[in-house]
């Protein structure tokens, strides 16, 4: 369960977590009573599930309450990522001293959360994490023993922050650690954290909850007119767990882990994943043939790695129903497939048969899809059925 921005920042308030004053409009001129009321310049922001809502266009400082209604009437006629924009956040305008970035997740190969802190926020931590990786913190927390006052102290020491910030931070560690144990997340991150007026503020949210373990206070909160893109709609009604990314090659396997570490091992390749798909413990035919439809409704997929293991599943029944749903949707963009487990070589020799290329292991896969991959400039649509 994904929340908006300004579902994640109530959320905050109730742990204690400051953020900027604000509401939510759903009309421009109910944007411009809102930035008339807050007084002074505002931060207009569309709120959907998807990520580059600023390179969009959908964030806007106005300076006046006329200025809110214009910004934010075109805002609400934007479509980001295939997400319609029905609402927009209106908060007042803060001056921003510095800038840091905090989440907590779950490490699925540790088995426990893990905080990621860094005194840069304000930027894609993932290209943080590739340009200047020491400049990010991270940690795990024993769940049986919780988020602890050396570990916080210790990271920002790390982090070399300054004497006066050191507690302020340091109490902020610990409230977001309770906003993610209280409401069963999944991930929790403020990006940027901002230092502004003398003051720690939230400026942004990002809050994963567990769809097996939604509070019941949260019940409703997840309205479908805010399911998220139209990708993630198809795949939430399949069964399937499926999250938008903005790359290029189409991501499929089953398991969770397993597709955490087929996206790892593509980016680490030079790849850049369009997506998260977990078609679950099962990969019949038919729920293959769903996944692939929901993975190339995404204009932007110009390859597919397929990464399967065969344990109730055999390899050979996987193999056949990718063959003939490649037939059926007239799949031509590049395809590999890992398979892995019960009668995986059968699997194979039938996928070579029909022209679709099987590999040994997830690292082989991953080249080979790179490898292969055909520029978008070169093929344009005729790639996908």
């Amino acid at each position: 369960m994904r929340l908006q921005e300004y579902q994640g920042k109530e959320l905050f308030r109730r742990v204690g977590i400051p953020v900027a004053e604000g509401k939510i409009a759903l009309t421009s001129s109910e944007a411009e009573g809102i930035a008339r009321e807050l007084g002074g310049p505002v931060v207009v922001k569309a709120q959907v599930l998807v990520g580059g809502r600023g390179k969009a266009g959908g964030i806007k400082l106005a300076r006046t309450p006329e200025e809110a209604r214009a910004h934010a009437e075109n805002i609400l006629q934007m479509t980001i990522k295939g997400e319609r924009v029905r609402k927009v956040l209106v908060t007042r305008a803060v001056e921003i001293e510095r800038e840091f970035y905090l989440s907590i997740t779950i490490d699925r190969a540790a088995r426990k959360p893990i905080v990621i802190f860094s005194a840069e926020g304000g930027v894609e931590i993932e290209e943080l994490a590739k340009t200047s990786p020491h400049k990010i913190i991270k940690f795990h927390i024993d769940p049986l023993i919780g988020l602890q006052p050396y570990q916080v102290r210790t990271a920002l020491f790390h982090a070399e922050i300054a004497p006066p910030l050191m507690k302020p931070l340091s109490d902020l560690f610990f409230k977001l650690y309770q906003a993610f144990v209280q409401y069963r997340a999944q991930l929790v991150e403020i990006n940027p954290l901002a230092f502004a007026d003398g003051k720690l503020i939230a400026v942004d949210s990002k809050f994963i909850i567990d769809d097996d373990d939604v509070p019941a206070e949260l019940a409703g909160w997840e309205e479908e007119e805010l399911a998220g893109s139209p990708e993630e709609r198809a795949a939430k009604q399949a069964g399937l767990q499926y999250v938008k990314l903005d790359g290029t090659i189409g991501i499929i396997g089953n398991g969770a882990g397993l597709v955490m570490a087929t996206l790892d091992v593509v980016a680490l390749q030079g790849g850049r994943p369009a997506n998260f798909l977990d078609v679950g413990g099962g990969a019949s035919a038919e729920v293959m043939k769903k996944a692939l439809q929901i993975v190339l409704s995404d204009q932007n997929v110009r390859g597919l790695f397929i990464n399967i293991f065969g344990g109730i599943t055999r390899c050979d029944e996987v193999a056949r129903g990718l063959v003939e749903t490649q037939k059926e949707l007239g799949i031509r963009v590049p395809m590999v497939v890992r398979l892995t487990g019960t009668n995986e070589e059968l699997g194979r020799k039938i996928l070579e048969e029909h022209g679709i290329t099987p590999v040994a292991s997830m690292e082989e896969g991953a080249a080979q899809i790179v490898r292969q991959f055909i520029a978008p400039s070169s093929q344009g649509s005729e790639l996908r059925n």
